[in-house]
């Protein structure tokens, strides 16, 4: 075959081509590559042909000859390009990368707008792909080339626009030349728009914003976004809201952070971080009740703050409401979510302050969850302090050998560290060994003076040591006060005060107010609650007794603060007023069904009121739980008596002579039926009986 009939035959395999006849085509070529076998065209026409017969292998082998032919043309690259877009094969998406790679380069000094359309295609490819670095260094390309060429400042605007929603999934990545890149897209993109102010300029810097806000080694960059968006947009909170919960969670508070959270409340009261930086503040000033009310009010419209919930956990556990810090450090490890780098180190806090707070509860279950709380503490083996922690559950587990075993390494280990000796006093204290007790917190204190704690337990040793020392004013009492001093909140040390006054002293007065400020500062303190209503009683000072008992009557569930209705139904009983008498000794016997005593006094207050029937179930139930309770056995027969049922009631009141035969009130109970019944049978003409 000449070359003559060699281009004729291309040609002819061309036409074929167009006219869709592929078959005729694959002849022609197949005639020119026995002739010539490294025709470039005839292998391209081959591959084409191929690919409309669906013959993707024979396609794909056909386009790669003619490629090993002549790298440099552009047809064959370019039906491969066709075919591996056609593809349903997932496999071809690296080779098509390639492919396109090739046509950028075969493109740079020919046809731009091919070469645009070229790399469009492959951006959209690595995005599927995922390859968010890939898609950063080739659209920056594509941007270089336009500014080469000199676009309009409103194209390359929306091209940086376009990049940032490119790359805004690759967050997730944690690869830094694509956050770079990213943040690079957004700076670019919120300085190239050509109308400032304006809302999609406004809703590009708060979506630029929130990029920085996910990569907390970005604070410079975030604080300066933040400010240069409120000098564009004065009115606008969320620069300044983003920038108070960067504060927050940035553990720091500077006078710039405090100025940011005025501020931000001054633009508007009701914003989340606001009030939570106002909470944070309050906590810092150690006014701990309103930061709890500002923090949990702060938390219901922001609450995926985790040092927000830590600091308020904090708080909580600084008046001692141990079991709310739980649920709060709870919350907070929820808004922690997987963390890595610095939210390790909050991770880290929270699990150590949530194990303090349940060992205060100090119950085994508590105990046991602390234990498991620590476990998930990075590097905790090497905390002394968490260690320290770990030996007080084990202690309150009861699990002696393996708290001694932490206290006698930590006091090898770390003898300067206070908690080291607090530990070993807590195990003297809890084996009742006070003397050595003793001299364990003298050193604890000694290292560490301003924990009430320790002068608390001090003062617990010295009380519960000897009788001498339980009455020595200048040892136990004055650690209770130093505890106080240090510690207003703590109510367990009022408590012991006010056993101080009113057992030692004899000032019931100043005992009186100990055991009031114990149980303002923990409610669940029934025997403080009990004491003060006791003593303002005696002391004559019932308004202030009925209004203890009513604001916990009031705010107590069904089967609850069982001393509280019996103090208020005992008063009740005692002024004259039976049917409320009734109603709060029945709530009382709700909390606690087998209370002899609380049956009794019910029985008091139906008798009271005239309801015989009741007193006497009330009555026969008390005697039931305690055969010794002879009073209400008496009272039963008594109601007996004024039912008319004589006979019941002698045979009652033999009952109790049988076990008390000097029991004046039965004796005369007993004469009183056996002269009712004589009456009786006078009136009814039974003389001789």
């Amino acid at each position: 075959m000449s070359n003559k009939e060699v281009k004729t035959a291309l040609k002819s395999a061309r036409d074929a081509i167009r006219n869709k006849e592929y078959k005729e085509a694959l002849k022609h070529c197949k005639a020119v590559l026995k002739q010539e076998k490294n025709n470039y065209n005839a292998w391209v026409f081959i591959g084409l042909a191929a690919a409309e017969l669906e013959q993707p292998d024979q396609s794909k082998g056909a386009y790669k000859k003619a490629i090993e032919l002549e790298p440099n043309q552009l047809l064959a690259w370019q039906g491969l390009a066709n075919l591996y877009e056609k593809s349903n094969q997932t496999d071809v998406k690296g080779d098509l990368a390639d492919v396109y790679q090739k046509l950028l380069e075969l493109y740079q000094s020919g046809d731009k707008q091919k070469w645009f359309d070229v790399c469009n295609k492959l951006v959209e490819l690595y995005h599927q792909e995922k390859k968010y670095l890939e898609v950063a260094e080739t659209w920056q390309k594509l941007i270089q080339k336009k500014q080469e060429e000199g676009a309009e400042k409103a194209e390359l605007h929306q091209l940086w626009k376009k990049m940032t929603q490119l790359l805004k999934d690759s967050t997730q990545n944690q690869d830094n030349k694509t956050e770079q890149s990213l943040l690079t897209a957004f700076e670019h993109a919120v300085n190239s728009a050509e109308t400032v102010p304006s809302e999609d300029h406004q809703n590009l810097y708060k979506e630029f914003i929130q990029c920085l806000s996910k990569f907390p080694h970005e604070a410079a960059r975030l604080e300066k976004a933040c400010n240069d968006m409120m000098a564009l947009y004065p009115t606008v909170s969320y620069p300044l809201e983003v920038l108070c919960l960067h504060f927050v969670q940035s553990g720091t508070l500077s006078e710039e952070a405090l100025h940011c959270f005025s501020r931000l409340l001054e633009m508007d009261a009701s914003s989340g971080p606001g009030i939570i930086g106002f909470g944070i503040k309050c906590f810092q000033e150690k006014k701990y009740k309103e930061a709890i009310k500002s923090l949990t009010e702060g938390l219901k419209k922001t609450s995926q703050c985790p040092a927000a919930w830590h600091y308020l956990a904090e708080a909580q556990r600084k008046i001692h409401r141990y079991r709310d810090a739980v649920l709060s450090c709870n919350q907070a490890l929820e808004a922690l979510g997987i963390p890595e780098g610095p939210s390790l180190r909050w991770k880290n806090l929270i699990l150590q302050l949530k194990a303090e707070a349940l060992i205060k509860i100090a119950d085994a279950d508590a105990a046991e969850e602390a234990i498991k709380a620590l476990e998930q503490i990075v590097d905790a083996s090497s905390d002394p302090v968490v260690l320290a922690i770990r030996g007080q559950a084990y202690l309150i587990k009861g699990l002696m050998d393996q708290a001694s075993e932490i206290s006698q390494e930590l006091l090898l280990s770390h003898p300067d560290l206070a908690q080291s000796h607090a530990l070993e006093g807590f195990i003297h204290y809890f084996q009742k060994n006070y003397e050595q007790a003793e001299g364990s917190f003298l050193n604890a204190i000694e290292r560490r003076a301003e924990t009430a704690e320790y002068h608390q337990y001090l003062g617990l040793t010295y009380w519960f040591m000897s009788d001498e020392t339980k009455k020595d004013k200048g040892k136990a009492v004055a650690q209770f006060l130093k505890a106080a001093k240090l510690d207003s909140y703590l109510g367990s040390v009022f408590r012991y005060l006010g056993n101080y006054y009113r057992d030692i002293a004899g000032d019931k007065s100043r005992a009186c107010g100990c055991y009031k400020k114990a149980f303002e500062l923990d409610g669940t303190d029934e025997e403080s609650g009990t004491a003060a209503v006791d003593l303002s009683v005696e002391l004559g000072d019932t308004d202030t007794a009925l209004s203890i008992l009513n604001e916990v009557t009031e705010k107590a569930s069904v089967g609850t603060a069982k001393w509280a209705w019996l103090h208020r139904g005992l008063y009740y009983l005692r002024t004259g007023q039976p049917s409320q008498a009734v109603a709060d000794l029945q709530a009382a016997l709700r909390a606690d069904p087998k209370d002899s005593n609380c049956w009794e006094s019910l029985g008091e207050a139906y008798l009271s009121r005239g309801s015989y029937s009741t007193a006497l179930k009330s009555f026969r139930k008390a005697s039931e739980l305690n055969p010794e309770l002879v009073y209400s056995i008496y009272k039963a027969a008594a109601v007996e008596q004024i039912l008319g049922k004589y006979d019941n009631a002698i045979a009652t009141y033999q009952q109790i002579l049988k076990k008390a035969e000097d029991y004046v009130p039965a004796l005369k109970g007993l004469g009183e039926c056996h002269l009712m019944l004589a009456r009786s049978a006078l009136d009814n003409y039974l003389d001789r009986k």
